[in-house]
């Protein structure tokens, strides 16, 4: 490890040159960088509640705790730079980007093709024609001008430069991680807790009858817990009338007692909701008086109306006389949860009928009951969230009374269960009926108009007039953990019972008044008891509810007290208990006193609360009776039943101010004691004298750890003050100070550790749990120094400054009454001693007696200490479990002592002095102990991983914190210490976990705001002794580049890592990692992102001088970069023409081939790569941060360096900026919404996905289906097996939403095209640099270009691509030998690039392409000219390749635009005055007329891709124009072997294959002649007659050996032989087995020649499987059918009186085709447009419709001569090679079809084709038409051998087949048959012709029938041995119908014509008579 530089040392020897602007701020931490900042607290009610001045130290100190201001330590700076950038800053900074116009597979633009209709029919003129008269796009100015090149470099350079983003990070958000590590968040303030909220609306209570004022209460139980987890809210809803009725025993009612709606808090949700219902006590029992309330019906009123008043009299007497008391009189309950739940699914405000509570209580949610940790339940995601139910109207119609014996709370929570059953008990009892509506809804964020518990009114509350709504407090059913912030102190009392059965005399109908008393006196009942409902806010006495004549009522009241502050031994609670009389009778009085009781408040101090069963008195209690407990037997008082306990009463107290823990009760109490000097101390039954009072402390912290964690919590903030209270300012007691800081710091240790322990819940993610960080950020603050000031403002005061001085450079507002205690406890020295050592040491040695200030309250003896350094010593001190529990929890000491040193040096002017003398030596080397101590366990590596883990970061931060602070150098060496020990543990145990801790270490301490002044930026690496001022450089760079090796800057040499020492740490990590052995690079390559990510949003650094300085802190990283190139994820696969793939026409490798590419845009060299071990995220990441550095280093140096590098080493550069070209290609926004579908949330939120499935907001199965249906390797290669497809979501914020609105998809697209845009103009800018320097190195620039070319065939804005032609232009402009003569592939590559970028659809890519393009055709056109060549063969021959791959692959590709792009450039040739007189303008004429024309045909082949034939013939047309290109007309015949093979026509497959190698033969042949290769299309022809169309004679026929001809891979021998193995598989599959031989003819001599046994084996196998085959499926196979068909209409425009005969696939039916045809024409011209012409008769133009389109199919056969029969035996034989086929037509003389035997005349027609079938085409035009006539005896002559032939055929076929046999038989000799043979006989034969000409006619006729019985004979025979008995009849009748035959036939056939039978020689001159006496009509 190297040394750090002392940074102090070295900020001194180097002052900086530069007096002020951004670079002076690089140089040294800024002035104000730390400041203490108090800010008010919040406070939610109006006025804060407090108590008037109390003396009690103690609630002065909780008063104090809960008012006093937040004490926030705030880094100026921090706030503004923290690396965690957030996202909001992210999006703000994005929000006006502009938008760049993108090549997107064009997204937006549809494709506009013209249909076949608009063109006129295909003449070539025409196309020219319109070409001539289409519009160009603009025209660039100055394009044909010729500039200097420094001109035109000078030119592009500003234009690229200008508006470019400044931050190039803005558009990559970072990696998505779960939290950076180095994010501190920020605690919350510490706040009241409050459960999930709900607002109760009480809307209306009605019964039936009105006759009296109803009393209410509600409130929430816990069935389950059986507690009231509320106080009671009361209510009532009477009538202003109904209220008058107790007019007189009512003082007006406070707005307070008015609410009626209540906000009910709940923590562990899980209850029912109670309402209890009272009214005026009268006489009788509860069921007397319940009665009128069943009977009665509303409806009835009128009926009823006298008993109703004399009611309703009854009851205003009652009221008049017992209107101060109630009695119970109903109840209903509401199951809370099942409202709640259902109102989730109900629509909103849904209105529910609750009638008998069965009715309900089945539709219970069972999923409430489960125990909650608070954790879960406050952030409200439960089943049953009381967040987010719908509101709900709830009706209750029904209601129970109250018995008088049943009204305690156990019985409650038994009907409660009750209710829950289905069987309920309380469904027989008899209701009373009424109705309550209320409403339950969400409470909402800041009601207004709302009260507290203690009646406080909550902000906001704009009208006090204004019914308000109550908050009601809860009483959690379990500890809840969150500190006292508000002052509140309140008691319960809850009388349960009374025992009076044994007591004597009348005492029957009992009411219990209930007072808080501060005295004896009955005149000291203080008016503290809360009103209930319409009455006064507080009153003096509260009375229970009175059962009638019952002696021993069960009570259910609640009465609440707000507590006095500090309370004395006089206060307690008393107790009368009366006897009402409710008949009004003589001389009784209403209410009888018959018992006393009381409870004092306070016991030995504490408060008392808890259950008491006490013991009543029956008369007045004596005098002083309130300090004494009613336990105690009074002398001479009377006690009902024998003093025994008859009263059951409990207290329970909420309060802020008692802790209701007997520890801290005793703790607090000393320490007060300590404070207010007061001995001897009482607490408990125990007097502390002085003397013991040390060991008494001490024992009461140690006891600390035993009280309960509920109460320390609550008192959190009051407690651990006090204890740094006893640290920092140690105790006199009895004059010796006592030393706590030890007994403190343990109890500290191991409070945090319970905190830790047992709140797990609530804790970040570095496992600081958060109420302990939220004490260090707003509560702690040190202790002022001087005990003596009153001041309530710090722990024991506080003495306010104002500091002018200071505030001049602080904006004002943060100047928040900034207290500021003295420099030191001795207020008589003056504020600032001589030096800081005298400061220090005074602080620590004074020890000076104050002298008793009258006024003050206390006065102690007192010693100050700062409490960092006593904290660091104990620290250090500690041992065993001590040490263990503080390094458990070090984060929390660390925070601690960072604070208190940032309040120490702010308090006492430190800030400002030099670093170096701020701390004593001691403290700093307290400092390195306790690193070490840390670093431990880090070491030790132990077991506990999470510790580990833990106080690694907690280091982490706590070195980062002192950098603010202390000697930066010291901090260096201690992060130099650590990091060296963990390095050497690394390396001896090779751990990846270690390795990533040392990682987030590292990142965290580098996350300091002020990192880049930390690591020197401006300082040149030299060493650091000479403090020459020349060498601490100035702004520029230039001025010392020259004295220094450029190369130290790039490289990770000793001097950069001394002097940039966490940036050394950082690259050096880098480096080492990026070796692909390591682990841990996803963690590296983050922090390094993170930094250049925070320091790219950092307005510190956004002018570029200064970030250039910061980008050379990094240069290292181009070098480390280039270096793991291999390792890097090959994104060059990714991009692949994402926008091309889809069904285009043309596979990717054709097209290639197309455009003279072997593979698709071949790859640099480099990227041959071992295994990627870099996933596709982290290389992105590196590679933007790559970026990052060349695009803000300066140009001078980047230059420099590059100068020096190798050639090797260059190429790398360049292979890298290729890289990057693919990594941030712009994927469009179709890629963002695939990955929006694809991209799951992280694991953390798959629960609340499963939630909504659950819930139903999205169905599981849409999920599933979903999901399916994104396929998994969408335009993102899946390389890695992802988790949650993670690679996809590298520029995903976390995002929370599963799926983002359209508006955010655009924007993540709009920011990917912008990164995209920015990153390639960084690459191009350095390419430009890499051009400067390599003027002369061609291998470099072939590098350059390469890239160049890559990056413009990737998809990119218009505002790139322009730049990005300007820089190809000028390239090529300075080296043009380079392009046309060096890198030739390079050149095809550019023509197709810029021809894609022609048919762009903006128009300035276009402009820009167009212009390239006409450059780079004169460019070659010069070159050659001097030459004299005058011809730019090679751009013409790439460009025309360029085009047919163009428009072959690419699917979206607009030719309208690529026409205007056409035009362009002829308009340029036009334009060119330079070049006018040459041949240029006519040869760029040429071209451009040429490439119109291929571009014409292949749209209209776009036009026909649903027309397979039509398809065909225009490829097959297209590859007839590369005639003279080899190269292009082979993919096209490849094109022609897919589109069949497709479509299953593999015989026309392998013929293009044939093709295909034929041609490749002819140039194999003329390259190099070699025996055993085929000598051209000639060897093929036996495979097919039309090999021979391959032959390469024409006299325009490119000589091989030019460069760039047939140089695709099949004109090689290996291509020749792969054609050829495709070509016999074809027709192996086509069936064709005897092609098969053939093809393998020619193969075999290759093979033999190249003695390859293996490859012969192989073949040799195939032939003995065609073979087999043939023999095998003898008979059995078919090929194709044969049909002609003609096409007549203008409509069909080409196709216009064509005749094609078309190959279907075998036994195709005429109406399947006819049907195809039909169909498919009927849907492009319509289907009444098109007629199929049903005869196949010569059609006659002049009588179609000229609108209509007419088809006319015929079916034909192949036809052979005889002399050609001899050759074709076989089926193959005769379905092979055929080029002639005909089909007969019957006709007669008078037009009809049909007629009688001797009208029947037959035409036959024969085709002959232009080709033999099978072709490469599946239907060949018809060159030539033949006719021949049949008279009708040579048609009885056919049809008669024809029947001969069947008979022949079913006699001898084998296995015989009876059925067929008989058949034929029952045709020729069956009786019925008409015109059978002997009609024919008859008619033909019956006299000799009067003509000669038909004499041998007669004759052969004649010899036919002779032969025809002849074979009837034989079948006949032949019969009879096949049948069965059963059909000898059958038998016998057919050779009886057979001898009739025979003997009809006999004399016709006998008679001969003498004239045949002439002499032989003359019968010679005949010989030829039957074919020249037919009539024979020839048609060409």
């Amino acid at each position: 490890a190297v040394e750090p530089v002392d940074f102090e040392e070295y900020l001194i020897t180097h002052p900086p040159i530069i007096e002020s602007g951004p670079l002076r701020d690089l140089i040294e931490f800024p002035p104000d960088d730390i400041e203490v900042v108090f800010t008010p607290r919040e406070c939610r009610t109006l006025c804060v509640s407090l108590c008037s001045r109390e003396n009690d130290g103690h609630v002065r100190d909780c008063v104090r705790s809960y008012t006093e201001d937040w004490a926030i330590q705030s880094s100026f700076t921090r706030t503004i730079y923290s690396t965690g950038r957030s996202s909001d800053a992210f999006h703000f900074r994005l929000r006006c980007l502009p938008s760049p116009v993108c090549l997107l597979p064009q997204d937006d633009v549809k494709r506009r093709s013209m249909s076949i209709d608009d063109t006129p029919r295909g003449s070539w003129a025409c196309s020219i024609f319109d070409l001539k008269n289409s519009v160009p796009d603009a025209l660039l100015p100055h394009l044909l001008d010729r500039a200097p090149n420094e001109e035109i470099d000078r030119h592009n350079e500003e234009h690229r430069k200008s508006h470019r983003h400044r931050e190039l990070f803005a558009l990559h958000p970072a990696l998505d991680e779960e939290e950076p590590i180095e994010r501190h968040c920020v605690p919350d303030v510490p706040k009241e807790h409050f459960g999930q909220r709900l607002l109760v609306k009480c809307l209306s209570l009605k019964f039936e009858i009105e006759i009296e004022p109803i009393f209410a209460s509600l409130a929430l139980y816990d069935v389950k817990e059986k507690k009231k987890i509320s106080e009671n809210f009361f209510f009532d809803l009477n009538s202003e009338q109904t209220k008058g009725m107790l007019r007189p025993h009512i003082q007006t009612a406070a707005i307070s007692t008015l609410a009626r709606s209540a906000i009910f808090s709940i923590t562990y949700p899980s209850q029912d909701v109670f309402l209890v219902i009272q009214k005026v006590l009268q006489q009788g029992d509860i069921g007397e008086c319940a009665e009128p309330y069943m009977v009665f019906k509303e409806a009835d009123a009128a009926k009823n109306k006298e008993k109703l008043d004399k009611l309703r009299s009854q009851s205003e007497q009652f009221c008049t006389r017992l209107g101060r008391y109630r009695m119970p009189f109903a109840w209903t309950a509401i199951h809370l949860m099942n409202i709640v739940n259902s109102a989730g699914s109900l629509e909103r405000d849904t209105d529910m009928e609750m009638g008998l509570p069965g009715s309900w209580s089945e539709r219970r949610n069972s999923s409430i009951a489960g125990r909650r940790s608070l954790e879960r339940t406050t952030s409200g995601d439960e089943s049953c969230s009381l967040t987010s139910f719908r509101p709900a109207t709830l009706t209750v119609t029904n209601f129970f009374k109250q018995e008088g014996d049943r009204l305690s709370d156990e019985d409650l929570y038994k009907f409660l269960a009750d209710m829950r059953r289905p069987s309920s008990v309380l469904r027989r009892l008899r209701p009373i009926t009424g109705t309550l509506k209320i409403d339950i809804s969400p409470a909402p964020e800041n009601p207004h108009y709302c009260l507290t518990p203690d009646l406080q009114q909550v902000k906001p509350y704009p009208d006090s007039r204004v019914r308000p709504t109550r908050e009601i407090l809860e009483f959690p059913p379990r500890d809840v953990y969150v500190p006292n912030t508000t002052y509140r102190n309140l008691l319960y009392v809850n009388p349960h019972s009374l025992n009076f059965a044994n007591r004597q005399g009348s005492a029957r109908n009992i009411t219990v008044k209930v007072q808080f008393m501060n005295g004896e006196d009955p005149s000291n009942a203080m008016p503290v008891i809360f009103g209930k409902s319409s009455c006064a806010d507080y009153s003096k006495e509260a009375y229970t509810a009175v059962v009638y004549h019952n002696r021993s009522p069960d009570f259910h009241d609640e009465v609440k007290i707000k507590l006095p502050a500090s309370l004395t031994d006089h206060h307690h609670i008393l107790f009368t208990f009366y006897h009402v009389s409710c008949q009004q009778k003589q001389n009784t009085p209403l209410e009888t006193p018959v018992g006393y009781t009381w409870i004092p408040m306070l016991q030995n101090g504490r408060l008392r609360t808890g259950s008491f069963n006490l013991p009543v008195s029956l008369e007045k209690p004596p005098q002083s009776y309130s300090v004494l407990s009613p336990d105690v037997p009074l002398p001479g008082m009377k006690w009902v039943d024998n003093h025994r306990g008859v009263f059951n009463v409990e207290v329970t107290s909420v309060s802020t101010v008692h802790t209701q823990d007997q520890y801290l009760d005793k703790f607090f109490a000393l320490v007060h004691a300590l404070d207010e000097h007061m001995f001897p101390v009482r607490i408990g039954d125990m007097r502390i004298m002085e003397n013991n009072l040390e060991a008494e402390l001490k024992s009461s912290i140690a006891a600390l750890n035993s009280s309960q964690l509920e109460p320390i919590v609550r008192f959190l903030h009051l407690l651990l003050d006090k204890l740094v209270l006893l640290v920092v300012r140690p105790p006199v007691i009895a004059g010796q100070i006592v030393n706590l800081g030890q007994s403190s710091f343990e109890v500290m240790a191991s409070i945090v550790n319970r905190l830790h322990k047992y709140l797990d819940t609530s804790q970040d993610m570095h496992g600081r749990n958060s109420l302990l960080s939220s004490y260090i950020h707003y509560v702690f603050r040190l202790p002022n120094m001087d005990p003596n000031s009153p001041s309530p403002g710090g722990l024991g005061g506080s003495v306010h400054y104002a500091t002018m001085a200071r505030s001049a450079q602080r904006p004002a507002s943060l100047n928040l009454n900034r207290s500021r205690s003295l420099s030191n406890s001795n207020p008589d020295i003056s504020g600032t001693p001589t030096s800081p050592d005298d400061e220090v040491r005074s602080i620590i040695g004074s020890k000076v007696v104050n002298e008793y200030i009258p006024g003050s309250p206390r006065s102690s003896v007192s010693l100050c200490q700062l409490f960092h350094e006593e904290l660091a010593l104990q620290w250090v001190v500690s041992s065993g479990s001590v040490r263990e529990g503080a390094l458990q929890q070090a984060w929390f000491f660390f925070e601690l002592m960072v604070k208190s040193i940032i309040h120490h040096l702010y308090f006492t002017d430190r800030l400002e002095s030099p670093r170096k003398n701020r701390f004593p030596e001691r403290f700093m080397d307290d400092i390195t102990a306790l690193v070490n101590v840390t670093s431990d366990p880090v070491f030790l590596y132990n077991q506990d991983l999470e510790l580990v883990e833990r106080l690694n970061t907690s280091l982490a931060f706590f070195l980062n914190d002192l950098l603010s602070v202390m000697d930066r150098g010291f901090v260096f060496s201690l992060i130099k210490t650590y990091w060296k020990q963990v390095s050497t543990k690394l390396y001896a145990l090779q751990n990846h976990t270690l390795e990533s801790l040392r990682l987030d270490f590292l990142r965290i301490v580098c996350s300091h705001e002020h990192y880049v002044t930390l690591n020197l930026p401006c300082s040149l690496l030299t060493p650091p002794a000479s403090p020459s001022p020349s060498v601490s450089s100035s702004s520029g760079f230039s001025t010392h580049v020259q004295d220094q090796k450029i190369a130290n800057m790039f490289e990770l040499s000793v001097p950069f890592r001394e002097q940039h020492y966490l940036a050394g740490l950082v690259l050096s990590e880098l480096a080492v990692i990026l070796d692909p052995e390591a682990e841990g690079s996803v963690k590296v390559v983050s922090v390094v992102h993170n930094l250049l990510s925070s320091h790219d949003s950092d307005p510190r650094y956004a002018d570029p001088e200064v970030k250039a300085r910061v980008a050379m802190l990094y240069l290292p990283l181009i070098g480390i970069v280039m270096e793991t190139l291999p390792q890097l994820h090959d994104f060059t696969g990714w991009s692949k023409n994402s926008g091309e793939d889809g069904n285009s026409m043309i596979s990717q490798t054709v097209a290639m081939a197309i455009a003279g590419t072997s593979t698709p845009m071949s790859r640099p060299s480099s990227f041959l790569r071992p295994h990627g071990t870099f996933s596709a995220e982290s290389s992105r990441s590196l590679l933007i941060c790559l970026l990052w550095v060349l695009k803000n280093a300066d140009e001078c140096v980047l230059q420099k360096w590059f100068t020096d590098l190798s050639v090797s080493q260059l190429n790398r550069l360049l292979d890298m900026l290729y890289l990057c070209v693919s990594c941030f290609e712009y994927k469009g926004k179709k890629a963002f919404e695939r990955m929006n579908s694809l991209t799951f949330k992280k694991s953390k939120d798959m629960k609340a996905k499963l939630e909504e499935a659950i819930l139903g907001s999205i169905g599981a199965r849409q999920e599933m289906v979903r999901r399916k249906r994104s396929p998994s390797g969408s335009a993102f290669g899946s390389q890695e097996n992802l988790r949650w497809r993670k690679d996809m979501t590298h520029w995903r914020q976390n995002s929370e939403r599963m799926d983002k609105t359209r508006a955010e998809l655009e924007h993540e697209a709009l920011i990917d095209g912008n990164l995209a845009t920015e990153a390639n103009l960084i690459i191009l800018d350095t390419l430009e640099i890499i051009v400067q320097v390599y003027k002369s190195k061609e291998s470099i620039l072939g590098g350059v270009l390469k890239v160049l070319l890559h990056s413009m065939a990737c998809n990119q804005s218009a505002l790139y691509l322009q730049h990005c032609f300007a820089t190809q232009r000028a390239l090529v402009s300075k080296f043009p030998e380079l392009l046309f003569e060096e890198e030739t592939e390079q050149c095809a590559d550019l023509c197709l690039r810029l021809l894609r970028n022609c048919s762009s659809s903006v128009g300035t890519i276009r402009a820009h392409a167009s212009a390239s393009l006409y450059l780079l055709m004169r460019q070659n056109f010069e070159i050659g000219n001097v030459s004299t060549t005058s011809n730019f063969a090679r751009v013409k021959m790439q460009v025309t390749m360029s085009l047919s791959s163009l428009v072959g692959t690419s699917q979206n590709f607009n030719e309208e635009f690529l026409r205007r792009s056409l035009k362009t450039i002829l308009t340029y040739g036009e334009e060119d005055l330079e070049l006018r007189e040459t041949t240029f303008p006519d040869q760029v004429q040429d071209l451009v007329f040429n490439l119109h024309m291929i571009l014409s045909d292949t749209v209209k082949m776009k036009e026909h891709q649903e027309d397979p034939e039509m398809l065909i013939d225009l490829m097959y047309r297209i590859a007839k124009g590369y005639q003279t290109s080899p190269d292009l007309r082979l993919t096209w015949l490849q094109n022609m072997a897919g589109k069949h093979s497709e479509r299953t026509n593999h015989a026309e497959a392998a013929q293009c294959l044939v093709h295909s190698a034929a041609l490749v033969a002819e140039y194999l042949s003329m390259l190099e002649d070699r025996k055993y290769l085929p000598v051209g299309c000639v060897t093929f022809q036996n495979i097919s007659s039309n090999v021979l169309e391959e032959s390469a004679v024409s006299d325009d026929v490119v000589s091989p050996d030019e460069e760039g001809i047939c140089s695709g891979k099949y004109f090689t021998e290996a291509g020749l032989v792969g054609l050829l193995d495709q070509a016999a598989s074809s027709f192996s599959m086509a069936g064709m087995y005897e092609a098969v031989n053939e093809v393998y003819k020619v193969l075999i001599p290759i093979h033999e020649a190249n003695r390859d046994a293996k490859k012969l084996a192989t073949i040799h196998g195939k032939l003995q499987e065609a073979f087999g085959k043939i023999v095998h499926q003898d008979g059995k196979r078919m090929f194709g059918t044969y049909f002609r068909v003609g096409f007549y209409g203008s409509k069909f425009g080409d196709l216009d009186e064509q005749e094609f005969v078309y190959k279907e696939p075998a036994i195709t039916k005429l109406a399947e085709i006819s049907h195809r045809l039909e169909g498919f024409y009927g849907e492009r011209y319509g289907e009444d447009q098109v007629e199929v012409i049903k005869d196949s008769n010569p059609v006659d133009k002049c009588k179609l419709d000229p609108n209509k389109a007419y088809v006319q199919i015929t079916y034909v056969e192949p036809y052979f001569d005889t002399y050609e029969m001899k050759d074709r035996i076989t089926y193959f034989d005769k379905n092979y090679n055929l080029r002639r086929f005909v089909y007969c037509t019957p006709f007669t003389l008078d037009g009809r079809a049909h007629g009688d035997l001797h009208d029947q005349f037959k035409r036959k027609t024969i085709l002959t084709t232009s080709h033999a079938f099978p072709y490469i085409k599946t239907r060949i035009n018809i060159i030539h038409k033949e006719e021949i006539i049949s008279m009708p005896m040579e048609v009885a002559i056919e049809d008669m051998q024809k029947k001969t032939q069947e008979l022949a055929f079913a006699t001898h076929q084998d296995p015989s087949d009876a059925k067929m046999l008989q058949m034929v038989l029952q045709g020729s000799v069956g009786t019925t048959v008409n015109q059978g043979p002997l009609e024919v006989a008859q008619v033909f034969l019956s006299e000799i012709p009067s003509d000669p000409k038909l004499y041998r006619h007669h004759n052969k006729l004649r010899l036919c029938f002779k032969d025809f019985t002849k074979r009837c004979e034989d079948a006949l025979r032949k019969n009879k041995s096949l049948i069965g008995p059963d059909q000898k009849e059958y038998q016998r009748e057919l050779e009886r119908n057979y001898h009739r035959l025979k003997e009809a036939l006999q004399p016709l056939i006998c008679r001969k014509i003498p004239q045949l039978y002439k002499p032989v020689l003359q019968v010679n001159t005949h010989r030829d008579s039957f074919s020249r006496m037919s009539l024979r009509k020839l048609e060409l």
